[in-house]
């Protein structure tokens, strides 16, 4: 275990650089990709697949993955909050501008919402997906509580009202103070549980390619056959690759009401990872009312993307470790 580093106001200082925005506005519920358009299956832009032998097929998806950059297609991520206190809730507030500096106030509504925002911890352990509320002025904002101190990205996944504007993800860096404890990774595991629930994660992801992912919701060891709809779905997916912590936000196939479409215990996705790697996924479900978080450690060919290290390995599968639902995640 790494001795426990304070995050200073020079830290803090250092996230602010990365953008900045301001605000109004609520939204939580618990806690715990990018493709060339149309974006249906997957936000994640990918590059082209090779074959076997190492030379490329002629499939050529779209450039890099999402949330890595603060400004993209006209668009910048004004995050106005860049730093917080661990352990201490705290209003999350940010600006969507446009190329003239302008707040943009009209979004398209995907899964019943203008705009999806996620907050990871750099070492994937803490996790929230929130749906901050929007003011007039443009603000949006919400009420977030990070349980542990470190460095964090925020992605703003949106699609603006303007005719045929792409769906875009951006981000930027907060930092929450406090002691600092270093987190590995969790080891893969197929199996995953939280607040009683067993999830079962069957297929994986592979660079460049699609590929489908089946996640099977069971409790008390008999199947769910009942999971509610969430924003439109049965469940919705986030992955992020381990390291720069690049944005695969995955659709699931099929939707409530199509006539095809089960309410569990199956939900299925199809993927494309932007690369080999690591990545975290977090597969949120809604049943009996209340919305919980199952994650996931994966690799995508080549060789797995190294843990911190001298740290303990959680394993306990829900998406926070310090996120479970059972201990929260907003949306």
């Amino acid at each position: 275990m790494n001795t426990g580093l304070r995050i200073t106001a020079f830290a803090a200082a250092l996230a602010a650089t990365f953008g900045t925005a301001y605000g109004v506005g609520k939204g939580i519920e618990p806690v715990v990709a990018d493709s060339a358009p149309p974006r249906h299956d997957s936000h994640s832009r990918t590059s082209p697949e090779l074959d076997e032998g190492g030379g490329h097929t002629g499939r050529h998806e779209s450039p890099p993955a999402g949330g890595l950059q603060i400004s993209e297609g006209g668009y910048t991520l004004d995050l106005r909050t860049t730093a917080v206190t661990a352990g201490k809730r705290a209003d999350l507030r940010l600006v969507i501008r446009d190329d003239d500096g302008r707040a943009v106030t009209a979004y398209q509504r995907e899964h019943d919402k203008e705009l999806h925002l996620i907050v990871a911890s750099r070492d994937l352990v803490t996790y929230r997906h929130l749906h901050p509320t929007r003011a007039a002025d443009g603000t949006w904002t919400t009420p977030v509580d990070l349980p542990r101190a470190g460095g964090y990205r925020v992605f703003a996944d949106f699609t603006p009202a303007r005719k045929g504007a792409e769906n875009l993800t951006l981000g930027a860096d907060l930092a929450a103070s406090g002691a600092y404890e270093p987190q590995r990774l969790p080891k893969p595991d197929p199996t995953a549980e939280v607040d009683g629930y067993e999830v079962e994660l069957d297929g994986g992801l592979r660079p460049g390619a699609a590929s489908k992912l089946k996640l099977t919701v069971s409790r008390n060891g008999r199947p769910v056959t009942d999971l509610q709809p969430y924003l439109g779905a049965y469940g919705h997916l986030v992955a992020l690759r381990s390291g720069d912590l690049a944005y695969l936000h995955v659709h699931p196939n099929g939707e409530p009401g199509d006539g095809e479409t089960e309410p569990g215990p199956g939900i299925s996705f199809t993927a494309t990872a932007p690369s080999a790697g690591t990545y975290r996924l977090f597969l949120d479900f809604k049943h009996e009312g209340k919305v919980r978080t199952a994650a996931f450690t994966v690799r995508a060919g080549g060789p797995a993307a190294p843990a911190a290290p001298d740290e303990p390995n959680d394993t306990d599968g829900t998406h926070d470790t310090s996120t479970g639902h059972g201990r929260g995640h907003g949306h």
